[in-house]
């Protein structure tokens, strides 16, 4: 089973550009069922009020929950003191697997980790390239998984790409998606310093091609198990999700 372990949906309430404007699943869908894969992690776009914008992805992953699976978008710094609830909210409402946090808006905070730990869920949090931070909280919480997208930088930041091999290697909870990278080596690199098990697939989807992604995994000629492991094994392991056999 391909899972694409990266991918926006619904309206955000900003037009500084795609990310914050709409996130529309139309050609994604078309194109993703061409490619063969058969479920999506979906989470917001950029929003000013993300407790709204999870409802409107919730309403999205409702309408085909085999084939979607939801992470809660939080705000470390403008949810402060209600993060627990949002996430409460999602999980146990939505029925949603994961938490998603960006540097854009806030550097990851405490009540985020804790929130990830009560819940029992991972958190996908893009850095910004920000790589020499991940030690920092993913020692402090090291019953989290943690999901560093696009190797640590999609401003393909040569030097946090180059970095996040070490990190993957060294810190158990902490893994990387393969979206949007752009240097093909830094993706050979991480896989042979990590090991496929700390690596997933994703698209960035909706846009990015979640096909031209996907044809980045199968030229990394993985041996079989390995493959299945980048696309969708882990993911399903890292939500705690026995369906379907990983092999």
């Amino acid at each position: 089973m391909i899972i694409d372990a990266h991918c926006h949906a619904g309206p955000g309430d900003g037009f500084s550009g795609p990310w914050s404007s709409r996130a529309p699943l139309g050609a994604y869908l078309r194109r993703a069922r061409e490619a063969g894969i058969a479920r999506t992690v979906l989470f917001a776009a950029f929003h000013s009020d993300y407790g709204m914008a999870n409802r409107a992805v919730a309403r999205i992953v409702q309408r085909e929950p085999h084939r979607f699976i939801g992470f809660a978008f939080v705000h470390a710094e403008r949810d402060r003191g209600r993060i627990a609830s949002m996430v409460r909210e999602a999980v146990e409402d939505y029925g949603f697997r994961g938490i998603k946090v960006h540097r854009h808006d806030a550097r990851i905070s405490r009540e985020i980790c804790e929130a990830a730990r009560t819940f029992r869920v991972p958190v996908l949090y893009d850095v910004g390239g920000e790589v020499a931070q991940i030690e920092l909280f993913a020692r402090e919480f090291p019953s989290v998984p943690f999901i560093i997208p696009h190797l640590g930088s999609f401003a393909d930041d040569f030097a946090a790409q180059s970095a996040i091999a070490d990190v993957l290697a060294r810190l158990p909870n902490v893994y990387t998606d393969t979206s949007g990278v752009r240097r093909f080596d830094l993706l050979v690199r991480a896989l042979r310093r990590a090991g496929p098990a700390k690596v997933l697939f994703g698209s960035d989807g909706p846009w990015l091609h979640p096909g031209v992604e996907l044809a980045k995994i199968r030229a990394l000629r993985l041996p079989p198990w390995d493959e299945q492991l980048v696309l969708g094994g882990n993911l399903l392991r890292l939500i705690h999700d026995n369906s379907g056999d990983e092999r």
